[in-house]
């Protein structure tokens, strides 16, 4: 005789258990967020409340080991939505915390990738030119973000402002669609272990004889914009801004700008 299937859950059986889970998630979000206190009053105390909190390197490494871990349902959309919800609202607690956006042809485009980067807790406010969101980077607590756009070189400029970065890709995922912005401020970037540095020259060779430079030396380069007689590349890994490799390269005036985070689903 054949066995009996176990009878499937009913719709308010499993209404019942999302409800008893909503419940749980709350009592671990709010006890996050008295950590999250807890933390800016020791950095307070520390003397570090005037130093900005951004660190970009730490929330990869966190999002990593998340995505890392054994899943059945949740896809990586969710947890990195949700974490970064989590881990703005924590630094918005520790002090200023600001963006200022330049979304080039696409304004409404890169303002909703800020704030998939970014979530809910920081103000956001578009500006009408790149150098008054790089303006806003200078600001304790402030991050630019500006488009990449053919018809603008505003990357350029971190040539001549070495204590601003580009710390950040947006987006952050592949799946939600291709390079569109950076994220700028004024902190120190850290290396994850799989990471993309941003280099900028005025070399007037053309991107393939750069690349074949860069090459011989060891450095793997991919042209992403050229403008206003410069050009900017991604370099494939960590570099310092002082390696002896990239003072090889062409161009004059040259340097890396910034490194970040390779995308967290590649």
């Amino acid at each position: 005789m054949a066995e009996s299937k176990p009878a499937s859950p009913s719709l308010d059986d499993v209404r019942a258990r999302i409800d008893a889970i909503d419940s749980e998630l709350l009592k671990l979000v709010d006890e996050r967020s008295a950590l999250a206190r807890e933390v800016a009053a020791a950095k307070a105390a520390a003397g570090e409340a005037d130093r900005f909190g951004l660190r970009p390197a730490r929330e990869t490494q966190v999002l990593r080991k998340l995505l890392a871990m054994r899943r059945t349902a949740a896809r990586p959309a969710l947890v990195v939505r949700i974490w970064r919800e989590l881990m703005a609202d924590s630094l918005s607690l520790q002090g200023p915390f600001q963006i200022a956006v330049w979304g080039g042809r696409d304004p409404g485009r890169t303002m909703e990738l800020a704030r998939m980067r970014f979530g809910a807790a920081p103000p956001i406010r578009q500006v009408a030119k790149p150098e008054e969101a790089l303006a806003a980077a200078r600001a304790r607590g402030g991050v630019a973000v500006a488009a990449l756009t053919p018809d603008s070189a505003w990357w350029g400029r971190l040539l001549a402002e070495p204590r601003l970065k580009v710390f950040t890709t947006l987006p952050c995922l592949a799946a939600w669609g291709p390079l569109a912005a950076l994220g700028v401020a004024e902190i120190e970037v850290e290396p994850t272990g799989e990471d993309r540095t941003f280099w900028v020259t005025d070399a007037p060779q053309g991107a393939g004889a750069i690349v074949e430079a860069l090459s011989r030396d060891g450095v793997a380069a991919t042209l992403m914009l050229e403008a206003g007689g410069l050009k900017l590349f991604v370099l494939s890994g960590f570099y310092q801004a002082e390696d002896a490799r990239l003072a090889r390269a062409p161009g004059r005036l040259c340097g890396v700008i910034g490194a970040a985070p390779a995308p967290l689903d590649v």
